[in-house]
């Protein structure tokens, strides 16, 4: 029987690619010259570092657009305010990883709302969809795609 699973990840590696993109365009940045601005990753953590607040915040955007152009959805972004310490300005950005039990059960419930012949289950952080056809499982691919669950979602382990 066909199935695939709903998960919400995010890679690693493209993250290190995302901050160490940014960095650079923090270093080639006209405004930024002479200012002490930094991004570091620890894990899912993105830690922004500058001498202003403002600055603070012109980073996470170029972080969010350098995220956009290594294919990880910015939705994934959970950002903190920032905290001043000493001449410093501080802000952690936290990308989420997994579904939550109240993500799962409302895709397994939208699932059930559209009345398709697939049988959906949670399984930890992931939701599992089985069905006898593909179009099925297609079809709420698409039913998916189009709600907001609070968490960018993708589409792995498809099997025939």
């Amino acid at each position: 029987m066909p199935s695939f699973d709903i998960v919400s990840e995010v890679d690693l590696h493209q993250l290190t690619n995302a901050v160490d993109q940014a960095g650079r365009i923090v270093g080639n940045r006209f405004d930024f010259k002479g200012v002490e601005a930094s991004f570091e990753r620890e894990e899912r953590t993105v830690v922004i570092t500058a001498e202003a607040e403002f600055q603070v915040t012109q980073m996470e955007d170029m972080l969010r657009s350098a995220l956009i152009k290594c294919d990880i959805d910015p939705g994934a972004m959970d950002t903190s305010e920032a905290v001043t310490t000493g001449k410093l300005v501080k802000a952690n950005v936290v990308l989420r990883h997994g579904l939550d039990s109240a993500q799962c059960k409302s895709i397994v419930k939208k699932i059930k709302d559209a009345k398709l012949k697939v049988q959906a289950q949670i399984q930890g952080e992931q939701v599992r969809v089985t069905g006898k056809k593909r179009d099925d499982l297609q079809q709420v691919m698409a039913l998916l795609r189009e709600e907001d669950f609070g968490a960018p979602l993708q589409f792995t382990n498809f099997r025939d």
